[in-house]
Parts: structure tokens; C-alpha cells; sequence
């Protein structure tokens, strides 16, 4: 199945990362040829004490302050590789977590990935996309045209906005988007 819309560049994540955030549900996100729709993201700046960019550049959060378009890849308790989109100038500090996806493309291997999952639940929430998705540590820093493939989205959906989950300091934030109504969207629906 091909991808609808124009591949994305550099230029489109060269913006502040409250401006990509939201523009990025409806696209495409294919990681070696599986992924789908981003139907659910957050934004992180490096003025908010929830951002791993919040104390400045470590070799774990490197990634976050290189180039635009580019992906930043951590592990999170431990367990789960959590993928987000370098957005801003270079040395910015800003990132989108991709939080959820429908599926699109790639489905018998994200199922087989996810022990058999329902479908509605193969990429809800951060740490199952990136089980399904195959992400780990070697996707860190690999910029967008290569292994990972943005498309733009082909028409506007309604998005939803709320507070981020998952993190204990700025929580109250409304730095959660969410395609309004998708069943893709992962819990608590904003």
C-alpha cells in the first residue's frame, strides 16, 4: 500500500515543536515499512520540567538536541523504547512523542510483534508502538526519509487537546493531541 502524502523534510520539523505536534496527526509514520496514521502525540520544550531536554544535553538525550527531523529514542522504566521527532532549530531541545498510531501498513508483523494483540491495541500508547513498531536503540538519531518515513496527511482531522499522561511534573499542560474520535487514541482519551 503507498503512502498518500508527500514524504516530509527537515523544513517541516524546523518549527517550534507546539506547531509540529499538531500538524503531525493525520501522517504517516512507517518504521522499516510498518506503522500507520499518528492519530495521538505530546509536546516537549526545553522549558518544561517534564522534557528530558530540561536540564540541558546528556549522552541519553543527545538525540533531542541534534538536527530536526531526526529521531530521539529512549527507554523508558526499563522496558519499552519510546520513539519522538526532533522539532526546532538544532540545540532546541524539542521533541514530539509519538503516542499512538492507527495501523495501517505492516499488520501481521506488529500483531506477531504484539503477542497477537487486537488491532485497536497494537500502537495505543507509547511504549506498545514501540513493541509493534520494532523500535529500539538503534533508531536513535536516524533522520526521517531513511528507516523511518513521514508522509504529510492528506486532509485536516479534528484534533483534541489535553493534558499529557504518563509523567509526574507538568502534567496540567494541554501538550497532548489526539485525532477527536479515533478509537486508535490510547487511554484516557483527551
Amino acid at each position: 500500500m503507498r503512502l498518500a502524502g508527500d514524504p516530509l523534510d527537515s523544513a517541516f520539523f524546523l518549527r517550534p515543536v507546539h506547531v509540529v505536534a499538531p500538524a503531525l496527526i493525520g501522517c504517516s509514520l512507517l518504521v522499516d515499512g510498518v506503522g500507520g496514521l499518528v492519530v495521538e502525540c505530546e509536546a516537549y520544550d526545553r522549558l518544561d520540567p517534564a522534557s528530558h531536554s530540561f536540564a540541558g544535553p546528556t549522552p541519553r538525550n543527545a538525540s533531542m538536541f541534534g538536527p530536526p527531523a531526526r529521531a530521539y529514542v529512549y527507554r523508558s522504566y526499563g522496558i519499552h523504547w519510546l520513539l519522538n521527532l526532533v522539532c526546532g532549530a538544532e540545540g532546541a531541545g524539542e521533541a514530539v512523542l509519538v503516542r499512538a498510531l492507527e495501523p495501517t501498513h505492516g499488520l501481521e508483523a506488529m500483531r506477531a510483534r504484539r503477542g497477537g494483540a487486537k488491532d485497536r491495541l497494537l500502537c495505543a500508547g507509547p511504549g506498545r508502538l514501540g513493541q509493534a513498531l520494532a523500535i529500539g536503540a538503534a533508531l536513535d538519531g536516524e533522520p526521517v526519509g531513511g528507516r523511518l518515513a513521514l508522509h504529510a496527511r492528506t486532509h485536516e482531522p479534528a484534533i483534541a487537546t489535553g493534558p499529557r499522561v504518563g509523567i509526574s511534573r507538568a502534567r496540567e499542560l494541554p501538550w497532548r493531541y489526539a485525532a477527536s474520535g479515533n478509537p486508535f487514541v490510547s487511554s484516557p482519551r483527551p
